[in-house]
């Protein structure tokens, strides 16, 4: 083994090395559970003095003013009136202290508290510790209105119920969303990008469209070649899904999907079925991204029988809540 000058070996110095910066990184998920408790005892302190086991609101506003007035010029900003307003709808909606997750900083916790909907909250505070999303993921999810997509294909009972571990997803739609957001691509919503540029811009955030994918993602590979007989084609973009147990083929293309594009799906996705996948995986999936689509071209050119085809459309912006709306609508119009 290699020996610096100091007779250190390489591996007892990287070994401190990792000593060191496992205890900074839980020094600082510590401070921020720290952090997250003493918001929440400000908050039952305050509700504890304004309540008194009654609602007395206008007097709540009058103490919360009053104490922010106290407190604030010695401690500063994180203890303004709306920070306190904050502590307070904090301890409301979580009033057992055990149940306080540590994988959660005050930043996350600000954000599930901005959200009146009890099933939604849970979903997100599940996901977020169950994937490890940071402050700035959990946004960007909350922004891009996972959870509705999730519901256009899936019933709230099973996106629970795969955000509590109870079940393991068992179609492709409990983990991918329609429509995909991409605004993290940073393309312009114009008719001039190429489907080359699509590719080369989720490559540059493959941590993004991984995050926007779903649980269970990893890349496998990009232009994928594959040649029958003479001829060669290449597939855009190769995934592995690991608790659908199966690889999942992508295909993007910039307009309106054509019952073309999916025959050219269905052929890669019986290559992988029959040249790629191990006898103990899952049958492969295909999806097809495009700007939009014909839900009834979709339909009459897969067979009745498909699990395995999606066509899909993406939105290059985040969506209004109006606009989910509207898809929820047809979504459950479609299932009746």
């Amino acid at each position: 083994m290699e020996k610096k000058d100091d007779n250190l070996t390489d591996g007892f110095v990287n070994d401190v090395k990792g000593i060191i910066d496992d205890a900074r990184k839980n020094a600082v998920r510590s401070v921020d559970h720290c952090r997250v408790q003493m918001y929440w005892n400000i908050g039952r302190r305050i509700f504890e003095e304004e309540q008194q086991g009654k609602e007395r609101a206008e007097y709540g506003k009058y103490l919360i003013k009053k104490l922010a007035n106290e407190i604030e010029p010695y401690y500063g900003s994180g203890f303004s009136v709306r920070q306190l307003e904050r502590s307070r709808q904090f301890y409301r909606m979580y009033p057992i202290a055990s149940a306080l997750r540590t994988q959660l900083n005050w930043n996350q916790y600000k954000q599930l508290i901005s959200i009146s909907d009890p099933d939604k909250r849970e979903y997100y505070e599940l996901e977020s510790v169950n994937n490890g999303w940071n402050g700035r993921e959990m946004e960007r999810q909350i922004n891009s209105q996972l959870y509705e997509r999730l519901l256009l294909s899936n019933d709230k009972e099973s996106v629970l119920a795969v955000a509590r571990r109870e079940r393991i997803p068992q179609s492709p739609q409990e983990i991918i969303k329609e429509p995909m957001v991409l605004e993290f691509l940073g393309l312009e919503r114009k008719a001039e990008y190429y489907e080359k540029d699509l590719e080369g811009a989720i490559i540059s955030h493959i941590t993004d469209f991984l995050l926007e994918m779903g649980n269970g993602f990893s890349f496998v590979a990009r232009q994928k070649r594959i040649l029958l007989e003479d001829d060669e084609f290449f597939i855009d973009l190769v995934f592995y899904n690991r608790l659908l147990r199966c690889f999942v083929i992508i295909e993007l293309k910039n307009d309106k999907l054509s019952h073309q594009d999916l025959g050219q799906l269905q052929m890669y996705v019986n290559y992988y079925d029959r040249c790629e996948k191990l006898p103990d995986e899952n049958p492969t999936i295909g999806i097809l991204l495009g700007t939009s689509k014909n839900d009834t071209v979709v339909k009459m050119t897969l067979p009745e029988d498909n699990k395995t085809i999606l066509a899909n459309e993406y939105q290059l912006y985040l969506p209004t809540e109006s606009q989910l709306i509207k898809e929820i609508d047809k979504a459950k119009g479609k299932k009746v």
